[in-house]
């Protein structure tokens, strides 16, 4: 399995475009994949919307899904110098400046765009190591390949599970760590933060607060947009940085989802759809979400 995989790395990035069309086909057409619970996810967001503008936000988020697949086996084998070619990051200069300070940071981004080539172009373009917390694939061969071809230039995966034990015991070190914080959380047990999100009640995981905190990390908002077929643009928006107040987690992840709001509605076709985020349901009789925080914090000048 591992000989395939990374023999598509090696497939030419126009011919896996065209691949992304034959797959972008058969996912929407034939097997109709998750697209009942796209067409319900994306009626419920955007309630302002006509029918027809709701149509074409799903089907183009087929075809957008389906390039950033192929896309992610070419970046697997892709260069620093080839990716840099095709990802744009319009303010590194806030992340240079926690290199420079030896200060931790904490990089908070979503299902949106490209993320594969986003944690790949970061760390090949600011020579920077991340600790990127993931899932672990159920296949032990997948999750080989994966972790070989995600960490190429320095990146770390850690498992989830084991991802707060390896954050203390570097506690004292001035690191980066990345986490796709749109996912939904599974367990009861986990701790939730309920929010008015796209229209609905949404859980996100609790705990970048907690973390930064922890770390007296910055926390930026990575913000990531496709410019064209094959060519993004990246941003970073500082959702808080030190020193924080008690109720810090709570404010960041509000911070964090109406960041992420601002660019889904800016490109709703570029979020993951197929994903089910509103499974879990919020309990009756629990507390109202947070309030918003201030409009001006996470301003991201490209929207206004």
């Amino acid at each position: 399995m591992q000989a395939v995989l990374k023999s598509l790395t090696r497939i030419p990035l126009w011919l896996m475009h065209g691949i992304a069309r034959l797959i972008d086909g058969v996912a929407f057409h034939v097997m109709r994949w998750r697209r009942d619970r796209a067409e319900r996810d994306v009626a419920n967001a955007f309630p302002e919307k006509s029918s027809v503008e709701r149509a074409r936000i799903v089907r183009d988020s087929y075809r957008n899904l389906a390039d950033t697949l192929v896309e992610a086996f070419w970046g697997f084998g892709a260069s620093a110098e080839a990716l840099d070619r095709r990802v744009a990051f319009e303010n590194p200069e806030l992340i240079a400046q926690s290199v420079a300070a030896r200060q931790s940071v904490i990089l908070l981004t979503a299902h949106f765009a490209n993320w594969e080539w986003l944690a790949l172009a970061a760390n090949a373009y600011f020579g920077i190591n991340m600790d990127i917390v993931y899932q672990r694939p159920k296949v032990e061969a997948i999750d080989t390949f994966l972790r070989q071809v995600r960490g190429r230039f320095g990146n770390r995966f850690i498992p989830r599970e084991e991802f707060i034990f390896h954050m203390m015991s570097h506690a004292d070190e001035a690191r980066a760590y990345a986490l796709i914080a749109d996912q939904t959380p599974k367990h009861k047990q986990d701790p939730k933060h309920w929010t008015r999100f796209l229209n609905q009640d949404t859980a996100f995981f609790k705990g970048a607060g907690k973390m930064a905190q922890f770390l007296e990390a910055r926390v930026l908002y990575v913000s990531m947009r496709r410019v064209r077929r094959g060519y993004y643009s990246v941003r970073f928006i500082e959702l808080a940085a030190p020193p924080y107040e008690v109720d810090a987690n709570e404010m960041i992840v509000e911070r964090y989802a109406q960041s992420l709001e601002r660019d889904i509605r800016a490109s709703p076709a570029d979020w993951l759809w197929l994903q089910n985020k509103w499974k879990v349901v919020k309990p009756a009789g629990s507390d109202a979400s947070a309030p918003p925080a201030p409009p001006e914090v996470g301003t991201d000048e490209r929207a206004s």
